[in-house]
Order: structure tokens, then sequence, then C-alpha cells
């Protein structure tokens, strides 16, 4: 793996391992198999995956003068949550580029933008290349009025971001040095990304949310530079599909999953993004593409404050 970039520290580190016995016995693991790499307390503004990416981002806005935190998502991003707590944290102004229109009532994750500060532009219902032009004519109006803005990209995913993910890496590598499989909900592609680039593809399951057409590619892309003197195949990761009928759609896997891990060890994981992934586990278990006897990782990549903005959970 090449050299880390220079960070601003946001985030509390290492986050915990926990050991989830009766979860791991209620989906077919034995007791000690399963630990839950604690992503979701990294701290700052509800916590969750993307402060790992966003250390790195706003590093790099204070080195370019930057006075405006910039970046896209749905309405109930938890990446765009985070870059407002971030910008508020930093001394910085953030706006968020929302895709869809404004609700009746702010709740969830838009709940906490406001209270975080946050401006938020509504793009209405535009594909991506849509939502793209129009975050370009809101960065060129900020601009205009004299602002130093900085444009983080959607989900915080790219090869800077997706570092990371490095470090979770070898945290995960430092707790538990026997790991064999480390699962996590596979978006926008920069936590995978990351993971793959120090464990390996062999290691690494990404549950696949359907944020993308393509992820595996998105995550070839991201850990390719990370990576000295190597190329990701895509075809050779690890990816399973939690999609179900769309990315914003509470499918019928991750509720019986989310009320699992709530049941058995109090746990609480999000209806998007970590119940999908552990519906991806709990299937790999039953498929016996993970066996009983090796350890393995889930990672809680956060998101909580989501569920409480979720109509159907």
């Amino acid at each position: 793996m090449i050299d880390q970039p220079a960070r601003l520290a946001l985030a509390t580190f290492p986050t915990p391992m926990e050991r989830a016995p009766r979860l791991a016995e209620a989906i077919g693991l034995a007791a000690d198999d399963l630990w839950l790499k604690r992503d979701d307390l990294t701290g700052t503004g509800g916590g969750g995956n993307k402060l790992r990416k966003l250390e790195y981002f706003a590093a790099q806005a204070q080195r370019e003068g930057a006075d405006v935190l910039v970046t896209t998502g749905g309405p109930q991003s938890n990446h765009a949550r985070l870059t407002a707590a971030v910008a508020a944290r930093i001394g910085m102004r953030a706006v968020l580029v929302l895709g869809g229109a404004r609700p009746a009532v702010a709740q969830g994750n838009l709940l906490l933008d406001g209270l975080f500060g946050a401006r938020i532009e509504w793009a209405g219902d535009l594909p991506p290349h849509g939502l793209t032009a129009f975050t370009t004519t809101v960065v060129d109006h900020l601009r205009r009025g004299g602002a130093r803005p900085f444009v983080i990209p959607f989900g915080g995913s790219d090869s800077l971001g997706a570092r990371g993910y490095c470090t979770c890496a070898t945290e995960i590598l430092e707790q538990v040095p026997d790991v064999r499989h480390v699962v996590t909900a596979l978006s926008s592609g920069g936590t995978m990304a990351g993971l793959v680039a120090v464990l390996g593809v062999d290691r690494v399951l990404g549950v696949d949310v359907g944020a993308l057409p393509d992820a595996a590619q998105a995550v070839a892309a991201y850990a390719a530079p990370l990576i000295r003197g190597d190329r990701i195949d895509p075809a050779t990761l690890r990816v399973r599909d939690q999609s179900g009928d769309g990315y914003k759609r509470y499918t019928p896997q991750a509720r019986a999953a989310l009320e699992m891990v709530a049941r058995t060890e109090a746990v609480v994981l999000d209806p998007t993004y970590t119940a999908r992934a552990m519906a991806g586990l709990i299937a790999a278990v039953e498929e016996g593409e993970i066996a009983p006897g090796r350890p393995v990782v889930f990672v809680h990549t956060g998101g909580v404050p989501g569920l409480f903005g979720h109509a159907e959970a």
C-alpha cells in the first residue's frame, strides 16, 4: 500500500471490535466466530464510516484555502450529514446538493443537516449526470459570490477517501489478526476499496445495496492507486447483491436482519446499508460461502440516524 497523505483528526480511532456470540449462533456460525467492527462509533456528527474519508477531504480543503464544503447525495444521505458536521467542526460552511424535493417535515439525517447549519439545495429528480451538472451550477454561483468551495465526491468515494478504509483495515488486522472474512456494505465503493487494498480481494465481501449500476468497477478503480504496481480485476472481487427492488426500498431481508441484530446483540443497524450488508452475510452463511470456524468481521458503517427518516422502517 502507498503512503497515506495528510489527514485531519476528526474521529475517535481505533473503533471498538466487539464479539457477537448470540448473533453468530442465530445465523449459523460458532459463538466465537463473529466480530462487529463498530465504525458507527466514530464520534463526530452521529458517527459512521464517512468520517474516515472526510478526514482526508477536510485536510485537503484546508490546504486549498476553502471555506465551503459541497457534496451531493440523497435526502437521507449519511455522507451529507457528516459533511455538514465536519464543516461545522472546522469552521466552514456546508452546502448539500440533494436529489428529490424538500419534504414537508425534516426527519433523520435531514434534521441533523439543519442542526449543523448546512444549506440544502434541492435538485429534484435528476439522473446522476443531471445532479452533477446541477452541482456545478451551485459551485459556480458560490464562486461568483466570493466563496471558495471544495467539492467532495458522492459518498466521499474516490482514491483519496478510500485511504480512510486502509486505516480501518489495519485496525482490523491488529484487533482480529486471523480474520478470514470482512463483510461490508458496498454503496459508492470507497469503503470496500480501502479494505481490499490492505486485506486483498479474498478476504473482503462487499454487499451491493444498489447505489451504483456497477459498484465493483468503482471499487477496482479506487483501490488501484492504493496498491503499488498492481491492478484489480473487478470480476475477482467478492460481491453479493442485496439491492432488492432498488436502493431506496426497504427489503424484507434487510428488515429481518435489522430485527435479528437488535434482538440478539442490542445493536441498531440502518435500513439502507448495514441491514442489507447483514442480510448478505446471513445469505453467505446459508449458502456455505462463509463457514463456521473462521473469524468473521462485520463492519458496522453506521447510518443509524437515517432509520428515523425512513418511512418504511
